[in-house]
């Protein structure tokens, strides 16, 4: 510790704190009232967070709390999971007990809150990452966190140090907590404008426009039922095809009746739409493909590797290709299964908020498939926007997603069958051009604004270990030379401790004669 002021001193932490223990590792179930025991979830740096809490019976909360003993001036540091934040106990917390993953430190005349502070440093959070040990969930054990180094400062010095920490970080959570509101603002207006763009409030519409420069134009319905039209020739001429290639040509127009109609939405439950608008189901504005199955036996076919998209890669109004694995497949599945410019990606589920999140292929490889978890939907004609489509999908399709989703405990999944039901808005399709190009600008602009918010938020951390830093290296308060220094004050708790111990050690062996 060469790099500390001449008044300053090192030591362990188990020489300054008398208490050094977690909570417990058998933790009661907890009851629907009563006080609350916390885990490392609900210790911040620097504070609570109530939100979430278990809650114990008032005789087991004070059985709990004989292990403990927390009260005002005492250190919480997390010790398990989510390792070093920590918060110096006031007057003001009440009563608590903990789980295992949270250390509750006291310290012998230092400020908890220089404790507490340096314990949020650089240096110190260096020692608990290089000492946390396990494999499915790291922790620090206790007897390991005695032994790590401490940085004194003179008594008086430790509380000039808090408080010029607090002040400092007084203004560093006024301009976070200004940045949160501008990030609040920005997915206001985002939301606000696709409000706007799926009720056809966005752009002017196609009927206004016509009606302005007098010319007509396709309403929706119009251009729902062209695709209809289009689709069932298409399906007729491949079938016919098929039919002619085997050798067995139609002896009439019976065959034409196996053609099935994509299902029409279900308007029973939707609000109004614009003049020249529709509502669609996506069966019939797309034709909707499930994917490969993993791990699927296969013994005869010739395989070869190809990349595939997950769950993992398709976000919501993104696609995330910083990994993309590769399954074996067969040519025929390639050729089914690979994706195409403008194909609609959906999540058939996992955690609920993945219910239906998707968003647009764009050739970014030059092969690709999707698996069996992954829908796509390849629009039926050049007329529909499939970034209009997957908008308001992201948006406005949750809901729908949400509803008509198979829920277990922690799980949900989406069928095909619900996929293809959902009700879309359909503005006629030079109208859905347009509102793609405001939607899309919109969207550029938020997300370089979420780049400047990031790279503040980014230099606001920065800032606060800069603070730390230089707060245990004696660089951020000047020293006053009439200040007790720390090796008194550490020679004052070393005496101190030793005395303790043999008074403790004196009352040990009287209560043993006292029993003989």
């Amino acid at each position: 510790m060469s790099d500390l002021p001449s008044t300053w001193r090192g030591t362990r932490i188990g020489e300054v704190f008398d208490k050094i223990v977690d909570g417990s590792h058998n933790p009661p179930a907890g009851a629907s009232a009563g006080l609350p025991m916390l885990s490392a979830r609900n210790i911040l740096n620097n504070g609570l967070d109530l939100t979430e809490i278990r809650r114990l019976a008032e005789r087991q909360f004070w059985e709990e709390n004989r292990r403990t003993q927390a009260s005002p001036g005492d250190v919480l540091l997390t010790i398990v999971g989510s390792i070093g934040r920590s918060y110096a106990l006031s007057a003001f917390d009440g009563p608590l007990v903990f789980q295992r993953s949270v250390a509750v430190l006291h310290p012998v005349e230092l400020s908890a809150k220089f404790c507490s502070y340096q314990f949020q440093s650089p240096n110190f959070q260096r020692q608990l990452e290089e000492k946390a040990r396990g494999t499915a969930q790291k922790g620090v054990y206790l007897g390991t966190l005695s032994n790590l180094s401490l940085r004194v400062a003179p008594l008086e010095e430790q509380d000039r140090i808090a408080s010029e920490i607090d002040k400092q970080f007084t203004r560093l959570d006024a301009a976070t907590a200004a940045l949160k509101r501008v990030q609040t603002n920005l997915k206001r207006y985002r939301s606000s404008v696709l409000k706007a763009a799926c009720e056809g409030r966005l752009v002017p519409t196609e009927a206004e426009l016509a009606r302005k420069e007098g010319r007509d134009y396709e309403a929706a319905d119009m251009l729902i039922q062209r695709i209809l039209r289009e689709r069932r020739a298409r399906w007729e001429a491949d079938t016919l095809a098929k039919m002619q290639a085997s050798g067995k040509p139609p002896q009439d127009d019976r065959w034409k009746q196996k053609y099935k109609e994509p299902s029409a939405p279900d308007t029973s439950n939707v609000p109004a739409l614009p003049e020249g608008w529709c509502w669609s189901s996506l069966d019939q504005l797309a034709f909707v493909q499930g994917g490969i199955t993993k791990g699927q036996k296969r013994t005869t076919e010739k395989l070869r590797p190809v990349p595939y998209l997950r769950v993992a890669n398709v976000q919501r109004g993104y696609l995330d290709l910083s990994e993309i694995k590769e399954i074996e497949a067969t040519e025929e599945e390639i050729d089914q299964l690979k994706l195409c410019a403008g194909d609609v990606l959906f999540n058939e589920g996992g955690d609920r908020d993945k219910l239906g999140r998707g968003w647009i292929w764009e050739n970014q490889l030059p092969l690709c498939i999707h698996q069996n978890h992954v829908f796509r939907a390849r629009m039926a004609l050049p007329e529909i926007e499939p970034r209009f489509v997957s908008f308001y999908a992201n948006a406005f399709g949750q809901q729908y997603f949400f509803d008509e989703g198979k829920h277990t405990t922690n799980l949900a999944s989406l069928s095909m069958t619900n996929l293809r039901a959902l009700p879309v808005p359909i503005p006629p399709a030079a109208e859905q051009t347009r509102i793609v190009q405001v939607l899309a600008a919109t969207a550029d602009a938020i997300e370089r604004q979420q780049s400047v918010l990031c790279r503040a938020n980014m230099k606001a951390a920065g800032l606060r270990n800069s603070v730390l830093a230089s707060a245990f290296t004696g660089q951020l308060v000047p020293q006053d030379p009439t200040d007790e220094p720390a090796s008194v004050l550490l020679e004052r708790i070393r005496a101190g401790r030793v005395e303790s111990s043999k008074k403790t050690a004196a009352r040990n062996v009287a209560r043993k004669r006292g029993q003989q």
